[in-house]
């Protein structure tokens, strides 16, 4: 029996006496676990159960079990980026590339907002271990995938997988680190998602060269075996679970297999729809006009399976009610339009600047570095304040001003600027994503934890989708008549305007005067997709005002603060 679980067997058991209910009231609390959900034969009757900490040394040992996922996660999803020109060669298909990334990143939008409420039913462990089970099974399809079918297959699988060993940490951290210290922690998980997502590219590449494509994928299995391991050896932990004792039966029938239905396919049918127009397909494309209208329906049917059916909601409606968790999630959402779309397009300003693409990579890193800066220092000011209200104004000022200086880049910009911008904007996003978070579960009970930080992840994942789409429309648009007024009087000038659009490398075999255009287009272009990025944060801004100051305690039980 592990210590967790003595601890809480000697200091519940109860004296019978006289006086004593036969049928005691049952709690629904911290129990002690063996990290799947299963709790220890002693049930908590009549006296408050109060959740005690784990030692420090534990509880460094169960998070810190958990960061080679997060940092295998951040690679897979940065490293597919570098591949998907190789991958697509060898395949024959060009239609493959937009749908390499995609499919990784419509499967972790999918399983996030699944993540909490299943782990709260099957435990913490069980979750980190078949979501690492999951990551590596698809990463081995990829690598020895016979056909582009099979390896898009692969890619839902790990991504699958890759969501969640993104998001469980998370709710672990949520579990057993006190509100006040919380930042801090998660400050640590984004630095190594950071690290992650800064390697993913070179290792990628460098496999490329070296061997070839197939084995990028093939040497994250043996890592992911080895992650799973320490999963399954440290993270042992109290749960919250709804009932003392729980057979495999009873688990299954609290999952709430109506709602998660509709709810996948509200987004599966959003992000297919908004991926589509205008990459693989027109938006008048029946698959668009199709998808986009189902998707919205299915939301419907979510809302009211959750509110009029489902007895235990994945995603309580009712958490919605609250503006601190509406606000938040808005926040997010906003925000995460902002940002995935600077880092999107900030390449193409490089390129058009005459730097390469492994320059123009080089030239996001600073941003990286400001996001580990961002969260670890917010967590530090908010588990010596206590507060983190003006703190956030801080922080969206922050990300404000950036998105501004950003607006105002042109051909001629000091080489200096992106670097400090950069740096700046991923500072203030790493730290509302801390701020966010912390809100959200200090305005909600301790049981809707998981649920919560689920439903922020949810946003996330959505609003990176739209966020490119919204700023994709401009761009286009904005490119198409630029590009117009500087050719279409020129001999042949509409087929120069559409390769042009086609490929940013078609300014190369232009002669000088017409190169200069061309890079005042694009110029034109991003500038309009800037100001949309910066009203994309402003109004993730104002959504921040609406949350409210609670109560950061210094315990799991929440008395002291």
């Amino acid at each position: 029996m592990s210590t967790i679980e003595r601890n809480s067997a000697e200091s519940h058991v109860i004296q019978a006496k006289e006086t004593t209910p036969l049928l005691g009231e049952a709690r629904q609390d911290y129990r002690a676990s063996n990290g799947d959900g299963e709790a220890s034969a002693v049930e908590t009757r009549g006296d408050a159960y109060e959740p005690e900490e784990v030692p420090a040394s534990q509880l460094a040992t169960i998070l810190c079990s958990t960061y080679l996922g997060i940092i295998l996660a951040a690679i897979d999803g940065t490293m597919v980026a570098t591949l998907t020109g190789s991958i697509s060669a060898s395949y024959h298909s060009l239609t493959l590339l937009a749908w390499l990334a995609s499919a990784d990143y419509i499967a972790n939008s999918v399983l996030q907002p699944l993540s909490g409420k299943l782990t709260d039913i099957y435990g913490r462990r069980a979750g980190l271990v078949f979501s690492n089970l999951f990551f590596g099974l698809g990463n081995l399809i990829c690598g020895i995938a016979p056909d582009e079918s099979l390896i898009i297959v692969g890619r839902v699988i790990a991504g699958l997988g890759g969501g969640a060993l993104s998001a469980v940490p998370l709710f672990i951290a949520s579990d057993l680190v006190p509100l006040r210290k919380r930042g801090v922690w998660q400050g640590y998980n984004n630095i190594c998602y950071g690290i992650g997502a800064g390697l993913g590219g070179v290792f990628g590449g460098w496999m490329n060269d070296t061997l070839n494509w197939r084995w990028a994928f093939l040497a994250l299995v043996p890592m992911t075996a080895l992650s799973s391991l320490l999963v399954g050896r440290f993270v042992n932990m109290p749960e919250s679970i709804a009932y003392t004792t729980q057979e495999k039966d009873a688990k299954w029938k609290r999952i709430d297999f109506l709602g998660s239905f509709t709810l996948v396919m509200a987004i599966v049918l959003l992000l297919v729809g908004l991926n589509s127009g205008g990459n693989t397909v027109g938006w008048a494309h029946p698959l668009v006009l199709l998808t986009l209208p189902l998707s919205c329906v299915f939301l419907g049917l979510f809302v009211y399976t959750e509110v009029y059916i489902a007895v235990e909601p994945v995603v309580p409606v009712h958490l919605f009610h609250h503006p601190t968790v509406v606000a938040g999630c808005l926040t997010n959402w906003f925000l995460t339009m902002a940002q995935i779309a600077l880092t999107f397009y900030a390449p193409i300003y490089f390129q058009i600047r005459g730097q390469t693409a492994f320059g123009a990579s080089v030239r996001l890193v600073p941003s990286s570095i400001g996001a580990a800066c961002g969260s670890i220092l917010v967590g530090i000011i908010m588990r010596a304040t206590g507060k983190y209200y003006f703190l956030n104004i801080v922080i969206q000022a922050l990300f404000l001003i950036s998105m501004a200086l950003t607006a105002q880049f042109g051909l001629h910009t000091p080489e200096w600027q992106p670097f400090v911008y950069f740096f700046s904007s991923g500072f203030a996003y790493a730290g509302m994503l801390t701020i966010t978070v912390t809100a959200l579960i200090a305005s909600v009970e301790q049981k809707h934890h998981a649920v919560v930080t689920s439903a922020a992840f949810a946003f996330r994942g959505t609003g990176s989708t739209i966020g490119i789409t919204i700023c994709s429309l401009v761009f286009q648009n904005k490119l198409r008549q630029e590009l117009c007024d500087r050719f279409q009087n020129d001999h042949d000038g509409l087929r120069i305007v559409e390769r042009l659009r086609d490929s940013l490398k078609e300014i190369q075999y232009l002669l000088k005067n017409m190169a200069d255009d061309a890079r005042s287009a694009y110029m034109e272009a991003l500038t309009a997709v800037f100001w949309t990025i910066f009203a994309l944060a402003t109004v993730g801004a104002v959504c921040s005002l609406f949350m409210r100051q609670h109560t950061l305690h210094t315990d799991l039980a929440r008395r002291r603060s």
